[in-house]
């Protein structure tokens, strides 16, 4: 297969599917709207016929070919931007993303995120895939989440990784401060997430086992009492999904916003009687919108080493200088 067409076939179980779903479906690389454009622009055959429009039905068995237009000039600019680079070869790059930094540029936002980083230091060696704003990124975290996230190099790769999120291979762990509620010490979250009707920034637990199916995994490793009835707990969650916002929406969901999330937490921060405790909460997570959760371990399969690895980084500052007052603070 030549790199820039994939070849799907088409058995008697997808027929009258619409073109694009069955391709989301079967190209998990490519979002449902890039695949949209790229049937719009003829760059889509069904055995040899061209298809011209998205909700054109497949109406009979045998090959689709899709071309993967070959990256333009990038809108997004390279940019002299610092970042850490946990590890790098000619295949990928995983990167420890600081809090603040948005993954790729958007619409009004072209300037300062980690693509235009990778711009500057990867030059033209990043997978084409994503298009032209997001050359090489095979998954996001929140802009306000830090930790590792890796870059793919070549279309080969980003193929790989995106089928290996896809198929909940990829082992992702997060480390995050959240509001105490009465939880075990382990336990697994499982249920629906779908966007909110109210709010079409926030996702939300559906009611009805609507939306995508969505499973977290945490445990308690430290909790910290800040007075009589309020604590603030410490904890490890291992995602066997990867929905938008899940663990700040689970965590929500079961009574344990995270600390400085103001889209999903409620302000408990008035709870707090410790004045110096309140201050640092308040100026390093509540002012600065950050909400209290980092990407600490990322393993997956390396397409070109053709073995599992694993990567890991150190807590951010602000995660190490909090423990320490709450271990100051119960002592």
């Amino acid at each position: 297969m030549n790199k820039n067409y994939i070849t799907i076939s088409v058995t008697s179980n997808d027929l009258n599917k619409r073109i694009d779903k069955f391709l989301t479906e079967k190209v998990s690389s490519l979002s449902r709207n890039r695949l949209q454009t790229i049937i719009s622009e003829k760059k889509v055959k069904i055995n040899n016929q061209i298809i011209i429009s998205s909700s054109s039905k497949i109406k009979s068995s045998g090959i689709v070919t899709l071309e993967i237009p070959e990256p333009v000039q990038a809108l997004a600019k390279p940019e002299d931007i610092k970042i850490k680079i946990i590890y790098e070869d000619s295949n990928l790059i995983v990167i420890d993303k600081k809090a603040g930094m948005v993954v790729h540029p958007g619409a009004g936002n072209l300037d300062n995120t980690l693509v235009n980083a990778l711009l500057h230091h990867c030059g033209n060696s990043l997978s084409g895939i994503g298009g032209i704003l997001r050359p090489g990124i095979v998954h996001r975290i929140d802009k306000m989440t830090s930790g590792l996230i890796v870059v793919a190099k070549n279309d080969e790769t980003h193929f790989s990784l995106s089928n290996q999120f896809k198929n909940k291979t990829v082992e992702k762990e997060y480390y995050l401060f959240c509001w105490g509620g009465f939880i075990n010490q382990k336990g697994s979250i499982e249920n629906y997430i779908i966007r909110s009707n109210r709010n079409r920034k926030k996702m939300t637990v559906s009611k009805n086992n609507t939306g995508r199916f969505a499973s977290t995994e945490y445990e308690v490793l430290e909790e910290f009492q800040i007075n009589d009835n309020n604590y603030i707990k410490f904890i490890k969650c291992k995602l066997n999904t990867g929905r938008t916002h899940q663990i700040r929406v689970h965590m929500s969901h079961i009574g344990c916003p995270l600390l400085g999330d103001m889209l999903y937490g409620k302000k408990k921060i008035e709870k707090v009687d410790c004045k110096n405790l309140k201050k640092f909460i308040t100026d390093n997570f509540i002012n600065n919108g950050r909400q209290a959760l980092h990407a600490k371990k990322l393993g997956f399969y390396h397409p070109g080493k053709k073995e599992k690895v694993t990567f890991e980084t150190t807590f951010p500052n602000d995660f190490e200088c909090f423990l320490r007052v709450l271990r100051r603070l119960n002592e």
